[in-house]
This record gives structure tokens, sequence and C-alpha cells, in this order.
């Protein structure tokens, strides 16, 4: 399994105000998109998503994006470690994700690019 970074994921009130900050912050443009009700912007290692509150308290409980270079793999790297895996992998609009539970109680969000 490889990891290739992390995306920190933060829930704001209104992305509008918050998306200017990141950009000049992370010296590079937001790219945005809808999921689930979420309005979602990537902005360096940033994810910003604001919605509604039942749909950010599930957003919540994940501790951050991590990259990796496959999903599949990732997946069965993490079982064999002991955690769980809770969601997934399914396809999303950038390649597949799954949600992992690890041991210690922490979730996480793995993502690869691959379609």
């Amino acid at each position: 399994m490889e990891i290739l970074g992390a995306t920190l994921r933060v829930c704001v009130d209104d992305l509008e105000t918050a998306v200017p900050f990141y950009e000049r912050l992370a010296g590079v443009r937001a790219l945005r998109f809808e999921r689930g009700g979420v309005s979602v912007a990537a902005i360096g290692c940033f994810l910003l998503m604001s919605g509604p509150e039942s749909e950010l308290e599930v957003l919540r409980k994940v501790a951050a994006t991590i990259a990796v270079k496959d999903v599949e793999e990732t997946g069965r790297v993490l079982t064999d470690l002991g955690a769980r895996v809770i969601a997934g992998p399914v396809a999303t609009p950038g390649g597949r994700n799954l949600i992992a539970l690890h041991p210690d109680g922490s979730v996480y969000e793995y993502a690869d690019r691959n379609g």
C-alpha cells in the first residue's frame, strides 16, 4: 500500500466566504463539486464542505482523506492490520474511495484516482 498524501477535511458554514481565504492560503484555485447535497471545494490539501447539518454530522466523523495508489490493495492491507472497511470501495468523480474504521476508533477515507 502506498500513501501519496492527505487532505484535511474542513466543514464550513459559508463556502463562498471560506473559499477565497483558502485559495490565497494554498495558492491555488478551488475545484468545486456537489456530493449528496453537500457543496465541496478542493483547494490544495484542504477539502471544504458546506451543507445541511445532517450531512455534515456524518462527514465530521472522517478525520482525513488519504490519497493512495490503489484502493483495492489498501482495503486488503487495512483488513489484514485489523481495520474494518465500513463503506466502499465505490466510484467517485475522481476515482474510487473507501471508508475505514481503524482499531483505535479513528475513521479515514482512502481515495485513489483509478476509475
